[in-house]
């Protein structure tokens, strides 16, 4: 029914009052005794702030904690439904916000783990799930007895005595009643939850299939030779890959799950590079038992067919009406005003790096898998600046204590205490006491920074428990990211790139931490999906601000501070690689849209969607040989789940981060009242009120594009 947000590059879960569900209509299975008194989820954690007892959870205990609180809270919803007394708002709203406890305890971890670190039961518990989550669902949004009591409640709204909080609570479960077909006829209801869970089994099925992918076309290397250019530690790191793959010997390099890779700027071996930008853009289009294509276009098919039986033109449609920007139309146009500025600015680029290569005697033509290895070398020429010098000066831990824990204590004066009594899910987990600056206990804080086959790839953030005044609950949120873990005893040195993600993943963890609301539907991070990337993106420019980045920019061996010289040339380089960095994102997000855009005639067969991708940038204007999406469709993880039609959300959010930082700059910068006004008025509002307007009552204005436009290099 609400949508929870695990944030970043997210997993979707489908909740009611705090609920994580997604639906069943087969009976719940029997659960043995002797499995009831051992199994974890059937209590409410007994750890602090009822966190997740991981070194008691064995895969099985999933399905049964599954079955009994779908059938615990589905006897929770017919009792709401059935009620002789006249609805009200506490036997129906609030009723439906506090049921289904042990379905949100099992649903809230297992779909963290399936991200964080999956294995094949977990996967076959997946599978097996998704279409009862998903009948789970629509027994109840689909029930008219329950929608009647919501629906005269949302028609009372106003005379319940209800303060703005309350009201908007009857509203939002009014509205997701009806987005989820709550007024269709009986017919129709039918055909809409064979769809729902037709979509549930596809979604899994191809999410399973990226990791699967990812994993097996790993690039093999047979001589070391060949890695020239990189560094020690991560040919090392390659050499130690090969080995857990009984490949002594050899070399493996493992793909993360943009389209560039990251070895790609640093190896001088032109057919290799080719070889690995190859084999990551056929990721789940060459055939084979992972290939997504099928399973993509089924479901855009059915996607389209349900907005159409819901009212809509599309997908696109029926998915942005509940967002910030509301209209296909708006994004539209907001991706067509910048996309022409952004490919300017990279064919700019890209002349710039043929005449590298030509003066280097180079006889080709620049390609896609050359434009990170000479980027590379024309920031060195232009800037004197080579971004491997970089990595001395980002230490892991470092990074995470004395910069992004420290930019978080100057601004808000929040302070952490790493805690080793907790258990964790995989031994490199770490968990930190978050404490308010009366030292009370503001949150707990789990960060899972390293890469891993079981992971799924990219970063981002979830809550275990979210904050809520109604339940008594304080948020237990986690981050995580893909860095590559270096051999035994070596430091973990991180790519600029990978410093910067640390910080924006830490602005949706803060965004869970300072919820301040009283109804769990609108905890943390539950708001628009084109509104809940910009606090991320906000915290990212602590990362680069003098004071912070002084305190944690330090060399691992020697302790001594950045050199200035270098800190300046990071610096300058801000608005570098800008055009390629804007038209990679670009691509996809107007990707995303076209492929949500179409009726259920107009979907692709799976023989044509790499045909239909490439039509689609000739069309937007953004097609680039040098630069291909960041995400092609059949590893494009985000649009299979909850930023579906929503991948225009990082560039319609960093109006209002950019405008933000503007703000900051203005009024003194890492200052605790910038902090303490940003905490109060906005990242503690959760969805508690309409996102735009939370926005203006910080900044005191509309958003303005300008800052945007200047700091992307777009005017």
């Amino acid at each position: 029914m609400k949508t929870k947000l695990f944030t970043g590059i997210v997993s979707c879960v489908i909740i009611i009052g705090g609920c994580a569900v997604q639906n069943t209509k087969s009976e719940p299975t029997a659960v043995a005794p002797s499995t009831v008194a051992e199994n974890p989820f059937y209590a409410e954690s007994d750890l602090y702030m009822k966190y997740p007892p991981f070194d008691r959870v064995k895969n099985e205990h999933y399905a049964p904690a599954f079955e009994k609180g779908m059938a615990e809270h589905m006897v929770e919803i017919n009792a709401i439904a059935n009620n002789a007394d006249a609805p009200t708002f506490e036997n129906t709203i609030i009723a439906m916000e506090k049921s289904g406890a042990l379905l949100d305890r099992v649903a809230t971890v297992f779909f963290a783990l399936i991200s964080a670190h999956t294995n094949d039961e977990m996967e076959a518990v997946r599978s097996d799930m998704a279409p009862k989550l998903s009948a789970h669902s629509d027994q109840i949004l689909l029930n008219g007895s329950l929608f009647e009591r919501v629906s005269s409640l949302h028609e009372n709204r106003n005379n319940l005595g209800l303060d703005a909080e309350g009201i908007r609570l009857v509203e939002k479960y009014y509205t997701d009643f009806v987005r989820a077909g709550a007024k269709l006829s009986s017919e129709e209801k039918e055909r809409l939850k064979t769809i729902n869970g037709e979509i549930a089994v596809l979604q899994t099925q191809f999410s399973q299939n990226v990791l699967k992918e990812v994993n097996a076309l790993a690039v093999v290397v047979d001589t070391k030779a060949e890695l020239d250019g990189l560094s020690e530690s991560a040919i090392d790191a390659a050499a130690e890959e090969a080995e857990k793959r009984e490949l002594s010997g050899k070399y493996v390099l493992a793909l993360k799950n943009t389209s560039g890779q990251p070895p790609m700027s640093s190896l001088t071996n032109r057919a290799l590079r080719e070889r690995i930008h190859k084999t990551s853009l056929s990721r789940g289009s060459r055939g084979g038992e992972f290939d997504n294509r099928e399973n993509l276009t089924k479901v855009l098919k059915l996607r389209a067919e349900r907005a159409q039986l819901m009212g809509y033109a599309n997908h696109a449609a029926y998915r942005l009406e509940s967002q910030t920007a509301l209209t296909p139309a708006a994004v539209n146009e907001r991706l067509s005003s910048l996309a022409p500025k952004a490919l300017t600015n990279a064919k700019k680029e890209a002349a710039d790096l043929q005449k590298m290569i030509d003066a280097e005697g180079g006889d080709f033509e620049l390609a896609s898998w050359d434009w990170d290895f000479y980027t590379e070398k024309v920031r060195a020429d232009r800037y004197n600046f080579d971004a491997s010098q970089l990595k001395p000066y980002f230490e892991m831990d470092n990074v995470l204590q004395n910069g992004v824990f420290y930019a978080a204590t100057q601004l808000f004066g929040i302070t952490f205490r790493e805690r080793f009594d907790l258990p964790v899910y995989q031994e490199d987990v770490r968990t930190f006491e978050v404490f308010d600056e009366d030292g009370s206990t503001l949150a707990l804080f789990i960060f899972d920074g390293y890469a891993r086959s079981s992971k799924r790839g990219g970063a981002w953030m979830n809550a275990y428990v979210s904050q809520s005044k109604l339940k008594g609950n304080l948020p237990v949120v986690a981050n995580h990211q893909n860095v590559v873990k270096p051999p035994e005893g070596e430091p973990t040195l991180m790519s600029f790139e990978e410093v910067i993600t640390m910080f924006h993943e830490f602005g949706h963890a803060l965004h869970g931490m300072f919820s301040d609301v009283h109804y769990p539907y609108f905890a943390g991070t539950s708001v628009p999906r084109d509104f809940v990337e910009y606090p991320s993106q906000v915290n990212e420019m602590w990362a680069i601000w003098p004071s912070v980045l002084k305190n944690y920019a330090v060399h691992y061996e020697t302790g001594e501070a950045m050199p200035k010289a270098l800190l300046d040339k990071v610096l300058a380089t801000q608005k570098f690689n800008q055009g390629f960095i804007t038209t990679e994102y670009l691509a996809a997000s107007i990707l995303d849209q076209s492929l949500h855009q179409l009726t259920p005639d107009q979907v692709p067969t799976a023989d044509d969607l790499i045909a239909f991708e490439s039509d689609v940038l000739k069309t937007g204007g953004i097609s680039f040989h040098a630069v291909p999406p960041r995400y092609r469709s059949t590893y494009f993880s985000h649009i299979i789940g909850g930023y579906s039609a929503g991948y225009y959300s990082y560039i319609w959010s960093e109006v209002l981060d950019a405008d933000t930082v503007e703000w900051f700059k203005e009024n003194g910068g890492l200052k605790r009242e910038n902090g303490d006004h940003f905490r109060k008025t906005l990242l503690s509002r959760g969805g508690s009120k309409d996102a735009l307007t939370i926005f203006k009552e910080f900044r005191g204005a509309e958003p303005n594009i300008q800052p945007l436009l200047d700091r992307r290099g777009l005017n």
